[in-house]
């Protein structure tokens, strides 16, 4: 061991995230899976190696044109069905693990439904390794000869590593070695035959530049996410078969540096491709699978398998590891193997399936609202909280998306008509992630050390056949001449050997002076080129640092185009949006005004036919009503003519009894020249009832002239009028009859005017009547009744006094019949 070291330099400290100005999106890949049987339906066609398209398959509902909905999706890069393991790997996984070697982190994880090839893109299969296989034989065919011995590097359960000397190292292995059941290295067991063609990979892959400065080791852990619990697949639990012990599930923690791991978690250290997969398979036993309706061996978890690569500096003397632990850098590649979304209507999945289900779909939603809230955020300049802690895959993974590393996802699809939906929703997701950037991660900080201390001290060869420069210069100096001294008293051979050696002593001097001649004009040549190189480095500099003035502005410009860019398509994004709004409005607006044109016009026929039939019915009641009107109209007439002739007929009969002489008998008047005067003559109007006043000014003893002289009648009716006969009868009447009865008749003959208005009127009223020579108002015991008989066939006439009914023809009669010698008047 070297007694004296020469002092490290400080590691230089770098700020986090100080390249947060550069950002990369995630990138993703597109995988198709051949179709199980060459006549199967196919819903997904490869268009170019970035862009496929998907095709709706027969049975499925169309889109609202009619027309069968084609969409085409783009990728980073699109591997088609025929697409070796090897292809893949050199696209997707080879940059990351270069990456890794180089001390910064990736995530690679498979998504996809169920049965579309998630775990053989990941795992492989027997003569066709995956991509896990394949990063591991990378990392160690990189870093063989620059691996740390066993133990040196020593994990902590904080998230970090800590370094021990080759003693403390040597010590640790001997009592790991020393243990019961030692677990031996992997040169010294033979590889298990059921994975054995996994690992077997023919393309010698390799890093470049890798720092041969440092040492580096390897750790491996395996962990699963069930129903949203971790679980260690590499924890030993001893077995107990009377009460087998349930794994217990692990918590997540953050380290000083906020990164998020998995607390407690094993860690083993390896040091081959096949230590390392067999630790892997040793796991991959313990993962949850189950047989569904869609695969039969379907992942029921997440899986994580981390690739801790450790490394630190050797010393300035390049032969032992530096023992300072800030000088470790620690890098991380994540391969995550997604469990496959699925619908349970599909997979027929009930109790634990069911369950498992649901928490698997749970956990992708929340991987797909995380994206959604980043790629929110990353373009509308928007703040919002990014839910990681809502599920725990993404809460493990939030610093791989806050710029701690790479981020690498393969979309497996199936491309048969059977997951269609699913598929569909799958590319809508990978969409969404490619508008995803992720800060690009922090270069490894150099430790400050001389390179190639790890050489320096060893002796070096010569190159190919060309001699070295000391056994030149010896063959240029004379040959020495035999040494050997036969005789003691041999006088020659040692002042030839003297004069030899000074010959070469000079030689030497000359050569030396020679050496010293043109190490003083190469110093002086070198620096006159270190002034030239100054000067052309200052000039160098003077024109980087204006080409970087010009990169800034540029780079400012396209800071300010960039976010005038997102803004843009913010609006017309919104605008999108509004446009999808309108015309979703405009469509639901005709919709209804459809729907009212049909209502209205139902409402139209129905009121056209409404009306219809009220026309119909108004002209038949129209028709009725006038034909009854026309009836009525006919009867009162014949009613009226009827009366207008009856009162006529009274009135000449009245007159006549007024005119005739007392002497003289009245002769009857003949039926049939009553009807042809009536015949001859027009039709009167009714006489106008006497008044109060008038019947009053009578009693007073007032002359009938000084009164209004009433209508006058026809011209069929003689010149004396009514009133002056009614007016010279009553003057004959007595001064002893009271007036107040002859009022109260004419009052109530007022109140009671034409009370009966159909063919036969019978009204009963109280008359006057002559006696010798003066009018007396009947009693009722002895009642004359006169009907009138209006219907064509003339008067008739009754009379009742004492119980008996007499009928009469004309007054004629009814007077000289009348009992009592009475006659009785009536209006």
């Amino acid at each position: 061991m070297k007694s004296a070291r020469a002092k490290t330099p400080r590691k230089p400290t770098v700020k986090k995230g100080s390249q947060t100005n550069l950002k990369d999106p995630v990138g993703v890949y597109c995988r198709v899976r051949p179709l199980g049987f060459p006549d199967q339906e196919c819903c997904i066609e490869v268009i170019n190696n970035t862009t496929v398209q998907l095709h709706t398959p027969e049975g499925y509902r169309l889109n609202r044109n009619g027309d069968y909905k084609e969409t085409q999706y783009s990728f980073k890069q699109v591997f088609g069905t025929h697409t070796t393991q090897k292809e893949l790997f050199d696209v997707v996984a080879n940059p990351l693990v270069n990456d890794l070697i180089h001390g910064k982190n990736g995530l690679l994880f498979t998504y996809g439904v169920t049965g579309s090839g998630k775990t053989h893109t990941m795992t492989g299969s027997p003569g066709e390794g995956g991509l896990l296989p394949r990063c591991l034989d990378m990392i160690f065919n990189s870093i063989g000869s620059f691996q740390a011995k066993r133990y040196v590097f020593k994990s902590n359960d904080r998230n970090s590593m800590d370094i021990q000397c080759e003693v403390d190292a040597l010590l640790e292995r001997q009592k790991r070695e020393a243990m019961p059941n030692p677990k031996t290295s992997s040169s010294k067991r033979q590889v298990d035959p059921e994975f054995a063609d996994m690992i077997t990979v023919q393309e010698f892959c390799k890093a470049e530049e890798v720092d041969e400065d440092s040492v580096y080791g390897v750790f491996v852990s395996y962990i699963e996410i069930y129903n949203n619990y971790i679980y260690d697949l590499l924890e030993e639990v001893p077995f107990d078969p009377i009460k087998p012990k349930p794994p217990q599930s692990k918590l997540l923690r953050e380290d000083k540096n906020h990164n998020m791991y998995v607390a407690g978690c094993t860690e083993v250290e390896v040091k081959s491709t096949e230590e390392a997969f067999e630790v892997f398979w040793r796991g991959q036993k313990k993962r949850r699978i189950a047989n569904t309706h869609l695969n039969r061996e379907s992942s029921r978890s997440h899986s994580v398998f981390n690739i801790k690569l450790v490394q630190a500096p050797l010393d300035a003397d390049g032969d032992n590891v530096l023992q300072e632990k800030e000088q470790i850098t620690i890098s991380q590649l994540s391969l995550v193997d997604l469990a496959g979304s699925e619908r349970t209507n599909r997979t027929r999945a009930e109790g634990n399936r069911l369950r498992e289900a649901g928490n698997i779909n749970q956990s992708l939603m929340t991987l797909r609202t995380c994206m959604d809230v980043l790629r929110e955020n990353q373009m509308y300049g928007t703040n919002k909280m990014v839910p990681y802690r809502d599920s725990k895959l993404t809460h493990l993974f939030k610093n791989y998306f806050d710029g701690e590393g790479k981020v690498r996802m393969i979309v497996c699809v199936n491309p048969k008509a059977e997951d269609y939906e699913e598929n569909l929703q799958v590319m809508r997701f990978a969409e969404v992630t490619q508008e995803v950037e992720v800060a690009r991660p922090v270069d490894k900080a150099i430790c400050g050390l001389t390179p190639g201390r790890r050489y320096r001290n060893q002796p070096r060869g010569p190159v190919g056949n060309e001699p070295l420069v000391t056994d030149v210069v010896l063959q240029s100096f004379p040959p020495l001449p035999s040494c050997e001294i036969l005789d003691i008293n041999d006088e020659q051979t040692l002042p030839r050997l003297i004069e030899a050696l000074e010959k070469r002593h000079h030689l030497r001097q000359m050569m030396i002076d020679e050496f010293n001649k043109q190490s003083n004009a190469f110093k002086a040549l070198l620096q006159e080129f270190d002034n030239a190189v100054l000067s052309k480095e200052n000039h160098m500099q003077g024109k980087l640092n204006e080409k970087e003035k010009m990169i800034s502005g540029q780079k400012l410009e396209i800071e300010r185009l960039e976010k005038k860019n997102k803004t843009l398509e913010y609006k017309i994004e919104i605008l999108e949006k509004t446009t999808t709004i309108y015309e979703e409005d405009k469509r639901n607006l005709q919709q209804e005004l459809e729907t009212q044109n049909q209502k209205l016009q139902r409402q139209f026929s129905d009121k056209r036919r409404l009306e219809a039939r009220l026309q119909g019915m108004v002209t038949e009641t129209k028709i009725k009503w006038e034909k009854e009107c026309e009836r009525r109209v006919a009867a009162k007439q014949l009613e009226m003519q009827n009366k207008l002739w009856v009162k006529d007929e009274k009135l000449k009969q009245l007159k006549a009894i007024v005119t005739e002489p007392k002497t003289e008998k009245p002769e009857r008047p003949s039926r049939e020249r009553d009807r042809e005067k009536v015949t001859q003559r027009s039709v009167s109007p009714s006489p106008v009832p006497l008044s109060s006043n008038y019947i009053a000014q009578i009693s007073n003893g007032q002359q009938l002239m000084s009164q209004p002289q009433l209508h006058r009648r026809s011209n069929s009716c003689s010149s004396i009028s009514v009133a002056s006969c009614i007016s010279e009868w009553e003057q004959k009447i007595p001064t002893y009859n009271t007036p107040l009865k002859v009022t109260s008749i004419a009052r109530r003959r007022q109140q009671e005017p034409g009370q009966s208005k159909t063919c036969i009127v019978s009204d009963r009223r109280r008359g006057m009547y002559w006696t010798e020579g003066r009018e007396v108002v009947p009693t009722f015991r002895n009642e004359i009744e006169i009907e009138e008989d209006h219907c064509g066939r003339g008067d008739i006439y009754k009379t009742r006094g004492g119980g008996q009914s007499v009928q009469f023809t004309d007054i004629e009669t009814l007077k000289q019949e009348s009992p009592n010698g009475v006659l009785w008047l009536w209006r």
